[in-house]
């Protein structure tokens, strides 16, 4: 019986301890939360009580500009800016929109194909621009070749009655402008088709008073024909193997 005394006294400070105050800081908790949740002088006030017993109000058509400044993948892959297929202005549809007015020689259909192609064998062994215009029978245009500048500018200095097609890409061009030669002759390729190409340039030339004959060969087809000023032009169609229309054009009075 002693023993079992001893142990209940011995409980009696243990009692006594938990039901004795709290430490400071469980204290200092207690009374936050009883402040915050009304139990103070604030829960007379009605605006501190809506503040902080009302339910948080989220407006869902504002929800997606969260973070609006974050960096944030791309919705879609970035597109590498590609150029326009052309270095002349209009588009191409297989139809011509530059140029197209009557007074200017629009698109005209082009008569079929007459006789040989004997450009088209000069085209064949010519290596560059400078020996396409060499080989041409115009002694204007043959002369003036030796004093050929290569330069994609050129492009831009054909003759006003036949300018770069309205899609033309320019793969190389070049040009002569001294004792007294005005040659322009520019290669470029286009997605039109050879036969409006060919309806382009024949229209505008017949327009402008140049004659125009059409040979052709194997798919390979040349347009050309002089004026009475001394003007001559031969323009030389084929068809690439990415499909693509490639353009050969030899003018002697540039601008």
């Amino acid at each position: 019986m002693a023993v079992r005394h001893f142990y209940l006294l011995a409980l009696v400070p243990l009692a006594l301890t938990a039901c004795g105050p709290k430490p400071a800081a469980q204290g200092n908790l207690d009374s936050l939360d009883a402040e915050l949740a009304g139990n103070s002088a604030n829960a007379s006030d009605p605006a501190m009580r809506a503040a902080l017993q009302d339910q948080i109000m989220v407006d869902p058509s504002l929800t997606g500009q969260s973070n609006a400044d974050a960096v944030r993948p791309p919705q879609q892959p970035y597109s590498g800016a590609i150029p326009p297929d052309s270095v002349a202005g209009g588009k191409n549809d297989g139809t011509v929109t530059a140029g197209g007015s009557s007074s200017s020689g629009g698109s005209k259909p082009t008569p079929a194909p007459s006789g040989n192609c004997p450009q088209c064998k000069i085209k064949n062994d010519s290596v560059t621009l400078g020996a396409l215009a060499s080989r041409q029978g115009d002694k204007r245009t043959a002369g003036c070749a030796r004093n050929l500048q290569y330069s994609t500018a050129w492009a831009q200095r054909l003759p006003a009655d036949l300018p770069l097609y309205p899609d033309a890409r320019v793969d190389e061009a070049a040009g002569a402008a001294n004792g007294g030669c005005a040659l322009r002759v520019v290669s470029f390729s286009t997605g039109a088709s050879i036969q409006t190409v060919l309806d382009y340039y024949y229209g505008r030339a017949t327009a402008a008073g140049y004659s125009a004959e059409h040979q052709a060969d194997d798919g390979q087809h040349v347009l050309g024909g002089t004026r009475r000023d001394g003007a001559a032009y031969v323009i030389y169609l084929d068809t690439r193997g990415d499909g693509r229309t490639e353009v050969d054009i030899v003018a002697n009075n540039g601008n």
